[in-house]
C-alpha cells in the first residue's frame, strides 16, 4: 500500500472537475491539486508554453513525492503529455475530447466538439479526430471565452448563456444530438447546457473514465493506498489561493484549505506570427 498522493494538474480551475470524479472512486488517496491560475488559460497560449510550463508544474509535482500525475486540462495533455511520459518515472493520465463514446450514443450520426483553440489544433487531436469512424460527423468549435468566465465563477451568468447559445444552436441546426465537453471546465456548464437545450443534446464528460484509467494504473503498479486510510486533499494555486478556496466551495461545494506557491521562473511565451 502507497500513502503517496496523486497530482492532478490543470492551467486553472478546470480540473476540479476530474478531482471530483476521483475523490468519488478513490476515497482513500491523498491527492495534490494544482492550478496553474498565474498563466490561465492555456487554450489560446504558444504550444511550446503550454509544453514547457506542463512539465514544469509536473516536476514540481513529483519534488511534492507523488506517485501518479492526472494531467486535467486537454490542452495539456495533447501538446505535452508525450513529453511528461518521456521523461518522468510516474504513471502518468491524461485526458482527451470523448469523440469515441460520443459517437456510439449518437442517434443522428451528428457530434458536436466543444474545446479550447489550442486542443482543437493539436496535431493530437486531429489524430484522434481522423482514427475515428467514417460514419459520424464532428463539429468542432473553439469555446473562446468559456473558460475564463468559468474560472470567475460564472457558470449560469447571462454572458456565459450567450456565448454557449452562439456556440451550440449552430450545432443543433446541423443535427448534432451529441455534444463532447473537450475542455475539464466545461462539465462545470453542463446544468446550464440541459438548461438551455433540454434533452436535445447527450452531454460526453470523460472525468469518469479518467478515474477508472487512474485506478487501473495504481493496482497495476502496485500504488494504490490502504482502503482504510485516511486521505488528505491539497489545493494549490500559482496565484490567488483565496480564489480557489472559494471557486473550490462554488463549484464542488468543497471546503478547501488552499495555498499559493511560486512554481517559477516560467517559461517565456513565445511571440507568433
Amino acid at each position: 500500500m502507497n500513502a503517496s498522493p496523486i497530482g492532478i494538474f490543470d492551467s486553472g480551475l478546470g480540473g476540479l472537475s476530474v478531482l471530483r470524479e476521483v475523490r468519488a472512486m478513490l476515497p482513500h488517496e491523498s491527492l495534490i491539486y494544482v492550478a496553474d491560475s498565474r498563466y490561465a488559460p492555456y487554450g489560446e497560449k504558444p504550444e511550446r508554453f503550454v509544453e514547457d510550463r506542463t512539465l514544469q508544474v509536473c516536476e514540481w509535482l513529483l519534488a511534492q513525492g507523488c506517485k501518479a500525475l492526472v494531467i486535467a486540462c486537454n490542452t495539456a495533455t495533447m501538446h505535452a503529455v508525450q513529453t511528461l511520459r518521456e521523461r518522468l518515472a510516474v504513471p502518468i493520465i491524461g485526458v482527451e475530447p470523448g469523440l469515441k463514446p460520443a459517437a456510439s450514443q449518437s442517434q443522428s450520426k451528428v457530434v458536436g466538439v466543444l474545446a479550447t483553440a489550442n486542443t482543437l489544433k493539436s496535431a493530437k487531436f486531429n489524430r484522434l479526430l481522423a482514427s475515428q469512424a467514417q460514419d459520424s460527423q464532428y463539429l468542432c468549435v473553439a469555446g473562446h471565452g468559456l473558460v475564463s468566465l468559468i474560472e470567475q465563477g460564472e457558470i449560469s451568468s447571462p454572458a456565459i448563456r450567450e456565448k454557449l447559445d452562439a456556440y451550440l444552436q449552430p450545432m443543433l441546426d446541423a443535427g448534432a444530438d451529441t455534444l463532447v465537453l473537450g475542455c475539464t471546465h466545461y462539465p462545470f456548464l453542463s446544468e446550464t447546457i440541459r438548461d438551455m437545450v433540454g434533452n436535445r443534446l447527450t452531454l460526453i464528460d470523460t472525468g469518469t473514465a479518467i478515474a477508472r484509467q487512474l485506478a487501473r494504473k495504481l493496482a497495476e503498479f502496485d500504488l494504490a493506498a490502504n482502503p482504510e486510510a485516511t486521505p488528505t486533499i491539497r489545493y494549490v494555486s500559482t496565484k490567488d489561493a483565496a480564489h480557489l478556496r472559494d471557486m473550490a466551495w462554488t463549484l464542488l461545494r468543497v471546503e478547501a484549505d488552499a495555498e499559493t506557491v511560486a512554481i517559477e521562473p516560467a517559461p517565456p511565451v513565445a511571440v507568433t506570427e
